[in-house]
């Protein structure tokens, strides 16, 4: 019989792990004040567009208040504006 337990198991089983808030918090169409966030993401699955900044951790964010506007910049990718109004 074995006197250890098997090695590895325990890092195998290792807990779990809490989710990281991603995606989009404002949908087209909604208004957003400046600073206003409008997507958190890992990479750039959206590029920022008029009106709007980029973080350093990708949040894409509202530089004016406005109204958000999806638009496709190629087959693959959307570009993310704000409309002031």
């Amino acid at each position: 019989m074995a006197h250890k337990k098997a090695g590895g198991a325990q890092a195998r089983q290792s807990g779990n792990v809490v989710g990281k808030r991603l995606g989009l918090k404002v949908s087209g169409g909604q208004a957003v004040k400046p600073g206003q966030i409008i997507v958190r993401q890992r990479g750039k699955r959206f590029d920022p567009g008029e009106n709007v900044g980029m973080g350093k951790d990708f949040t894409i964010f509202s530089k004016v208040s406005g109204i958000v506007e999806f638009v496709w910049k190629n087959k693959k990718k959307k570009k993310i504006n704000v409309r002031s109004v």
